[in-house]
């Protein structure tokens, strides 16, 4: 269901990892949507694709596993990114649509591996998704897709949950013929995180954000300060 999400971050995605250095971090990889994104931009860098979910990770491994070319350059890991095993010194890292899953304390812990193991002339490529503040989201219907005789239907809202989270309550609805035939529910914490906030917490460690892409799709490039 985040096909049609790709479908517009893709080209802007990969014009930010024009010309960036490997090795790569595909930070909350999931299904390996942004994994082949960066794969096609960057032909000759080696991946590590980060993702906790065991269901998404699997998806990813089958992505992965079916492509001769991604077979030799993406290495799937479990659990999240400030636990993964990976390289002492990293080029780039990219982090779509995951940032809020991170508290303050995580994200700071992440701003200084970056601004200890990133390359010279390495970025980041990470995207911050509304809200910016913890207000109140309504009921919204947020995807749908028709696969064969069934329709998907993806809804979310959100509720301030704290000064700095709310919490996504999502349902993803399936229809057979026109007919309900399942519904699931999930709930799940996002740390919200506005562009200002995102740019004092980097400017503590030596890193510059700066913009990138459709002012729509909330891009953002991160780099070390020059000295």
């Amino acid at each position: 269901m985040l096909a049609p999400v790709w479908m517009a971050l893709d080209p802007v995605l990969a014009e930010a990892l024009r010309g960036a250095p490997g090795p790569v971090v595909d930070v909350g990889a999931g299904g390996g949507h942004g994994t082949r994104v960066i794969a096609r931009a960057m032909p000759q860098a080696e991946i590590f694709a980060v993702e906790p979910s065991p269901g998404l990770r699997a998806v990813l491994l089958a992505r992965a596993g079916e492509d001769p070319e991604l077979r030799e350059r993406v290495t799937v890991l479990p659990g999240d990114l400030l636990r993964a095993e990976l390289p002492p010194r990293l080029g780039t890292l990219v982090a779509m649509n995951v940032i809020g899953h991170f508290d303050p304390a995580e994200r700071r812990a992440i701003w200084q591996l970056l601004a200890e193991r990133l390359l010279p002339g390495g970025r980041v490529v990470l995207n911050l998704q509304p809200p910016a503040e913890p207000v109140a989201v309504p009921l919204t219907r947020l995807s749908e897709l028709r696969i064969g005789r069934r329709r998907y239907e993806g809804w979310g809202r959100a509720e301030p949950t704290g000064p700095e989270q709310v919490t996504w309550h999502m349902t993803y609805r399936v229809f057979q013929d026109g007919e309900p035939a399942e519904e699931v529910e999930v709930e799940y914490a996002w740390w919200v995180l506005g562009h200002e906030g995102l740019r004092a917490e980097l400017a503590e460690h030596g890193l510059h954000v700066s913009p990138t892409g459709p002012d729509g799709l909330g891009l953002w490039c991160v780099t070390r300060s020059p000295e």
